[in-house]
């Protein structure tokens, strides 16, 4: 296992297609069943024992930064200009460190199998072979309004392999990775997608996959919103009924 302690919180987007919930306040703060969706996240990675987090901001940053004011195992790092997923890591990696760590979406909704997923992840990465660690999950089981044709293939060494063109792929990018900061050697400046850093990483044969073993919702709209919540809200009662 390796040790890994700290995540990268992306919550700097403008939720675009959240509206109009997202005029007042930043995605990352709608509530999911009562709790902001950037607290589903921070959960499951506090439930695994990371101990530092940096969140970066732009959009109605200052909510952002207003939420985690009491917080003190979090570092905002505040972008005047949007940096896109890619930008906004290589940006924060100063406050990262020089070991890996993870980076999540702020607006990814995740229930844990038998294992947490973090966990799973964090035992399975080899800094020696792997770059990066990308949590999978099958495109057949997603929740939410996910309507995509999948992102990567996986190998039976797991070594993961991103779609093509026109291609269908069985497994799509759950928003939870790990990273290694030598990854962004060479990175552009500027806004750029970490998908970039992903084909780097598959070129060199060190993007590797693991496919999520419990549910995973896409919540992009207030209707996905909705959906989801009764599907876990149904859940949590069929639960508490057995």
């Amino acid at each position: 296992m390796t040790d890994i302690d700290t995540a990268m919180v992306l919550a700097a987007g403008f939720g675009k297609r959240m509206r109009p919930l997202t005029e007042t306040m930043p995605k990352p703060l709608v509530p999911l069943c009562g709790k902001p969706l950037i607290d589903w996240t921070f959960e499951r990675l506090r439930a695994v024992k990371l101990t530092r987090f940096v969140v970066n901001s732009h959009y109605l940053g200052d909510q952002i930064a207003a939420h985690f004011h009491d917080a003190r195992d979090v570092t905002l790092s505040p972008e005047a200009d949007i940096l896109d997923t890619g930008g906004g890591v290589a940006n924060a990696l100063p406050l990262l460190g020089e070991k890996p760590f993870f980076v999540a979406n702020a607006d990814t909704v995740w229930l844990d199998g038998p294992k947490p997923a973090a966990a799973r992840m964090r035992d399975a990465f080899d800094p020696e072979t792997m770059d990066a660690l990308l949590l999978l999950h099958p495109v057949a089981t997603a929740g939410g309004d996910y309507r995509g044709v999948g992102d990567f293939f996986l190998d039976p060494t797991g070594h993961a392999r991103r779609r093509a063109e026109q291609q269908v792929a069985p497994y799509l990018f759950a928003g939870l990775s790990i990273l290694t900061p030598d990854l962004f050697d060479g990175a552009p400046e500027g806004a750029f997608s970490l998908v970039r850093l992903f084909e780097k990483a598959a070129a060199s044969n060190r993007l590797f996959g693991l496919v999520h073993d419990g549910e995973w919702y896409h919540v992009g709209t207030p209707e996905a919103l909705e959906e989801t919540q009764t599907v876990i809200e149904l859940g949590h009662t069929a639960s508490n009924t057995r």
